[in-house]
């Protein structure tokens, strides 16, 4: 296992960047990952995550910055030089071996003895539900097991820095999906890997990782617990992207403890003073929103109620904004209930998409450091 650290990265395709356009990876990233832990690269197709995942894998030479497995700079070596094991999205299998012979492959090649590789090879394939299937060829499996195979050789090995998945299970059922990623949540828990796991889908971020990193056109907006991502997003996009609806989000005008939208003051949690006027809007998720059919609140239409089973999502519109509520299943919902209160200490103030007081905003103003 490994601490791996990011320092002063970017990259470009192009062959002579001239802006930050020209980026896929935006200068400059610097994260520390700590050794053990199981990190989630998540954001939109497009966004530099399998950009950022190759560069740490060495498949790709970054055009500026270092990467270092705990103290070693490990930069311009190969990813056999670095011992990671990486699974890709698609399966990458040897046909003409059987499921035992392609999971066995990593440790024979290292020249592991047969009573560990035999030992190993049957715990992965239990874990993977591809017991029965030991002695068959891979050529004649499905895609799904394929990539239960490539899943099962990314993880046969217990020596390596770190374990890299790139969006591994997107050719996999929907309810071995939910399997899998429960079986890498305990062999994370159980051998301590260093993992990092490529995807765009929230849900599978926020099951599997310790630490979710969240990316948007090249940059890494926001690096922290799921818990972080959804009491405190960093940046709006980290508010939309995440929930199931995303957080609402409103322009607005600040000043002090209380915040106006559309003329009517909303309480926020603490005086923020004068964070300006340009880009700035409040955030709050729809869990911390209630519907009143009192006089205080913002005044709104519903428009739409959807039963999930859980919770009822109450659609509502203010001045042809859609805003968002979620209610206890059972909530009877009628038209005397027009109005929107806010729990204060769920409010966020954000000006130009970053949360005032990180980032480099303060609550006098001023841009993303």
């Amino acid at each position: 296992m490994a601490r791996i650290t990011l320092s002063n990265l970017a990259h470009s395709y192009a062959g002579n960047p001239k802006d930050r356009d020209d980026y896929q990876l935006k200068p400059t990233i610097d994260h520390v990952w700590q050794d053990g832990e199981a990190y989630a690269l998540l954001g939109p197709s497009g966004c530099g995550k399998t950009t950022l995942l190759n560069i740490i894998s060495g498949l790709l030479v970054p055009s500026q910055g270092r990467i270092l497995f705990d103290d070693t700079d490990v930069t311009g070596l190969s990813t056999a030089a670095r011992n990671v094991a990486q699974v890709f999205q698609f399966p990458v299998v040897y046909d003409t071996m059987t499921v035992y012979e392609n999971l066995a492959f990593p440790l024979r090649n290292r020249g592991g003895k047969a009573d560990y590789v035999d030992r190993r090879v049957k715990a992965i394939a239990e874990m993977i539900g591809l017991t029965a299937d030991l002695g068959r060829r891979a050529q004649g499996l499905t895609a799904d097991a394929k990539q239960k195979i490539s899943l099962g050789r990314g993880m046969v090995r217990e020596d390596v820095s770190a374990i890299l998945f790139d969006e591994p299970l997107t050719v996999i059922d929907p309810h071995m999906k939910w399997e899998l990623r429960t079986e890498l949540k305990n062999l994370h828990r159980e051998f301590g890997h260093t993992m990092i796991y490529v995807t765009h889908d929230q849900t599978e971020a926020l099951t599997f990782a310790d630490k979710v990193v969240v990316m948007l056109d090249g940059e890494v907006v926001q690096l922290g617990t799921p818990v972080d991502l959804f009491e405190r997003p960093e940046h709006t996009f980290v508010g939309f992207f995440i929930g199931s609806p995303g957080m609402n989000v409103l322009p607005a005008s600040v000043e002090g403890d209380t915040a106006y939208v559309g003329g009517h003051g909303v309480p926020l949690r603490r005086d923020l003073g004068h964070p300006g006027t340009e880009g700035v809007e409040i955030g709050i998720r729809p869990e911390f929103v209630r519907l009143s059919d009192g006089q205080e609140g913002l005044p709104v239409r519903v428009t739409r109620v959807e039963d999930v089973g859980r919770h009822l999502v109450v659609r509502t519109d203010f001045d042809g904004r859609e805003v968002n509520v979620i209610a206890p299943e059972g909530t009877s919902i009628s038209d005397r209930h027009n109005r929107l209160l806010f729990e204060p200490g769920a409010v966020h103030v954000y000006s130009n998409g970053w949360i005032v007081g990180t980032k480099g905003q303060s609550a006098s103003g001023g841009g993303k450091a």
